[in-house]
């Protein structure tokens, strides 16, 4: 008798199906027997690794237009406390106006999308759909549904596969403000990631200080600049402690458990109110 075939275990993405989210994960579908999974928001996708729904997750961190993806940021700060990013990827996105039928500009009363995507269309939109009221979703294919679930002159911005996959028509094509809009996902797991020796690694904290004082980012910084840590990324966030109160995303070269960026570590640790590692991946 033949064995049974692997059970496939899921992988959380931010949903409904047709979702750059979901572009990302076929793209770069870890090795093994994974199936994705939509939930309806980025903190669902997070909640459903902590609890052990999915044993990954994957969820936008960061687009080459908009910025920082905030509420990821947020969550992995200040919730989430098992989780652990253990990979990240980029990818290209390209984004659609999209309509349930063909429509002329001059009628669209309503712009539907995830306000990420919409900020990264806003000189399209201030050419040809100035003044349009917009109305936000959790995510671009969310809005390429309820767009194609309404019989009225609204428009979505999203993907092309969400647009095939709701039956709806593509009114104009990559209406990106730029070209090369590409957008970082990570994914998230309760463990550690691998450790590959041949791999280049990424390290991500989030630290925060005591109080507002003269100096304070210059002594974080100074720990990496003292012994040679190449920086990548270095951003403020409102700590939600009180206003003028912030804490710091940092993202190095490296893993954690080099003697250079553990010694930084280990000497800010005891400098800092607190630090959290995020995660030392593969990058």
């Amino acid at each position: 008798m033949s064995a049974p075939p692997p059970v496939s275990a899921p992988i959380a993405f931010l949903g409904p199906e047709g979702t750059f989210s979901e572009e990302a994960l076929l793209a770069n579908m870890p090795q093994g027997s994974y199936h994705p999974m939509p939930y309806p928001s980025i903190r669902d996708v997070l909640k459903a690794v902590q609890a052990g729904e999915a044993p990954l997750g994957i969820v936008p961190i960061e687009n080459s237009i908009e910025g920082s993806v905030i509420v990821t940021l947020d969550s992995l700060a200040f919730g989430f406390d098992e989780l652990r990013i253990v990979r990240e990827v980029t990818h290209q996105v390209h984004q659609q106006l999209i309509a349930r039928k063909p429509l002329e500009f001059e009628r669209v009363t309503k712009i539907v999308s995830i306000p990420h995507a919409y900020g990264q269309c806003r000189e399209f939109i201030r050419e040809h759909l100035d003044g349009v009221e917009h109305e936000a979703t959790d995510s671009t294919a969310e809005a390429v549904r309820r767009v194609s679930r309404v019989d009225r002159p609204w428009v979505a911005i999203g993907t092309r596969l969400a647009a095939e996959m709701y039956e709806c028509v593509v009114l104009a094509s990559d209406v990106d403000d730029a070209p090369d809009n590409r957008t970082r996902f990570v994914f998230v797991g309760r463990d550690d990631a691998p450790q590959d020796a041949e791999a280049t690694y990424k390290t991500s904290i989030v630290c925060g200080i005591d109080q507002d004082q003269p100096g304070s980012l210059l002594m974080i910084l100074s720990e990496f600049a003292y012994r040679y840590v190449n920086l990548t990324k270095v951003e403020s966030r409102p700590s939600k402690q009180g206003l003028g109160d912030y804490i710091f995303f940092i993202d190095m070269v490296g893993r954690a458990t080099d003697p250079p960026i553990a010694q930084a570590l280990s000497c800010l640790g005891c400098k800092l109110t607190w630090l959290k590692v995020l995660g030392s991946y593969p990058a």
